[in-house]
């Protein structure tokens, strides 16, 4: 099962992370001023994660494939490693569709 990680950075800001069930991460958040906003965060990824017109499918200067994940809004909520084929990017993004809805929430603050 899947969970998601919150901390603290350096900044003061928080973020958060998605892991998969073996502790990989395949999604990061952004940075947010307070932990209220993270949580927001973390519920948009839990409700847009189940549509798949939410993911932009991208590709980095490099050549190497990547994900975002949007909100309705058209906002980036988060977003995932480089990967080294369209093919291990879509395994990314099958695993946060699968592992975002009944993901934990930890804290690491």
């Amino acid at each position: 099962m899947g969970s998601f990680l919150i901390t603290k950075r350096a900044n003061g800001e928080f973020q958060f992370v998605l892991k998969a069930g073996n502790g990989q991460v395949i999604l990061a958040s952004e940075g947010y001023t307070t932990k209220a906003a993270c949580e927001n965060g973390i519920e948009s990824v839990r409700k847009n994660s189940q549509e798949d017109a939410r993911f932009d499918r991208l590709v980095s200067k490099n050549g190497k494939p990547y994900f975002n994940l949007k909100a309705t809004n058209g906002q980036i909520i988060g977003n995932s490693e480089m990967y080294e084929s369209e093919a291990a990017r879509e395994n990314g993004i099958e695993s946060v569709k699968k592992n975002a809805p009944d993901a934990t929430v930890k804290e690491e603050l």
